[in-house]
């Protein structure tokens, strides 16, 4: 009844307080519809209980409506569920412009849930049914919706492309292996698929290792720049530290030149104030001395001039002169401080110049070029010097023990040729203390012992 007549939705079944499909329906006088259950727990839910309104229009009604459920909407309800009614889809559920539509869908079409590759087709979930239900539908290959279904089509042929051409490195149809491909190497595009799948994997696994190497990389990278910061941060403590201790110095360095200064200038100071004294002191006694010179000199009487004149002081005696230097008691002092400063001004600018020094060449982590050339390898060389008493008795060491020669007989190292040494003047001497008893004995000796008994000799 519900395909053959207008188009019902199930919110127009549905109950406005439990939003589900109507059970027991009855209808309220203002005409609205509800489940008997559901209206009636409203209602005993409402603060007054004089006045009892509609859910959705809020009509009163004085005193309580008696509700019947309604034969009709029953029997309508229950017919509507044996027909299979649906839920109208949402609009989220129509397809968009930027969404793949179901191909079986008439009308406003709906989003795809699945497109095939066997029937080239996308359907919804309701078309796509038969997918999961037919025993043939079920071998098809599902993939997520895709508009390139085309693709997949031969345009020659037009027929599903199955195969890959590794020769034109195309996909083809079975027809185009028979008659264009003929003769070319073909696989089947599931073949193909695997194999390049397994390229993807290594590739991949590559890509992983090196995003692994790189996380690493990274993190020493961060752990360094964590370290540099410490460091650097303890650096700066430090000089401040230090350079505090030398200002503290400086001062008290200072404080002292100062002092020295000033107790030299007061002893200098009172030197020549007690000089000045002394001459002071001198010219008022020549003063006086003067004017009793000149008072007597001045005498009109002789006998009172000659009376008086023995009875004249005698001078005391005079200071030694004094011979005044030029001003330069201070001018070591200037020159001492100054050579100081000049000697503190190089070591701070020799060491200035070490820890810019220092500081460039503290990125070790930049990635270094690779080698290229021989005068660059050679950069890296090492020499090597090879150990006689390890090497193997088939080879000849020459040039201070640095070039080894694959020889045909077996060769004697230092120990070898020390033991049998030994043993070769241990048995020469045995001979000559026996008179030579054993000496056609020894003659008769392995080629190797002749050679020892030339050496010795030699």
């Amino acid at each position: 009844m519900a395909q053959k007549g207008v188009q019902l939705d199930r919110e127009t079944f549905s109950c406005s307080i439990c939003l589900d499909l109507l059970k027991d329906p009855v209808t309220t006088p203002c005409g609205h519809s509800y489940c008997m259950n559901c209206i009636k727990s409203f209602w005993d839910e409402e603060d007054c209980k004089y006045i009892y309104s509609c859910p959705q229009c809020r009509q009163s009604f004085t005193p309580r409506p008696v509700l019947l459920k309604s034969t009709m909407l029953v029997d309508l309800v229950e017919e509507l569920k044996k027909t299979g009614l649906q839920a109208a889809p949402a609009d989220h559920c129509y397809a968009g412009a930027e969404d793949v539509a179901c191909d079986v869908c008439t009308g406003r079409k709906l989003k795809a849930h699945k497109s095939c590759l066997q029937c080239l087709a996308s359907f919804c979930e309701k078309h796509l049914q038969p997918h999961y239900e037919s025993a043939p539908l079920k071998k098809h290959k599902l993939v997520e919706p895709s508009k390139k279904l085309q693709e997949n089509v031969c345009s020659l042929h037009d027929e599903v492309m199955k195969m890959f051409c590794r020769t034109d490195q195309q996909l083809i149809c079975y027809l185009c292996s028979v008659d264009e491909h003929k003769g070319h190497d073909t696989v089947s595009a599931a073949a193909e698929r695997a194999e390049r799948q397994r390229e993807l994997e290594g590739s991949r696994q590559n890509i992983q290792q090196r995003i692994q190497d790189r996380e690493k990389d990274v993190k020493l990278l961060q752990q360094r720049a964590e370290a540099i910061n410490l460091s650097a941060d303890k650096a700066v403590e430090d000089s401040e530290k230090i350079f505090t201790e030398l200002i503290r110095l400086l001062e008290k360095r200072s404080s002292d030149v100062k002092q020295q200064v000033r107790s030299r200038q007061k002893r200098e100071v009172s030197r020549v104030k007690e000089l000045q004294e002394k001459l002071e002191q001198e010219i008022t006694e020549l003063k006086r001395k003067d004017a009793e010179l000149k008072k007597l000199s001045h005498t009109e009487d002789h006998n009172q001039f000659l009376h008086n004149y023995p009875s004249l002081s005698p001078l005391s005696q005079s200071t030694s002169s004094i011979h005044i230097r030029p001003l330069s008691c201070f001018e070591d002092v200037t020159a001492a401080v100054s050579e100081v400063r000049d000697k503190l001004q190089d070591v701070l600018r020799e060491k200035r110049t070490n820890v810019s020094l220092t500081a460039t060449e503290m990125d070790v982590l930049r990635p270094q070029p690779k080698p290229k050339t021989r005068a660059v390898f050679l950069k890296y060389s090492r020499e090597i010097t090879l150990d006689p008493n390890t090497a193997n008795t088939w080879l000849l060491l020459s040039e201070g023990n640095r070039k080894a020669t694959l020889m045909r007989q077996k060769q004697f190292h230092s120990i070898e040729m020390y033991y049998f040494t030994f043993v070769f003047r241990h048995y020469f001497f045995c001979c000559l203390y026996h008179r030579f008893r054993f000496f056609e004995t020894f003659l008769v000796l392995s080629s190797k012992n002749v050679l020892l008994l030339s050496t010795f000799y030699s």
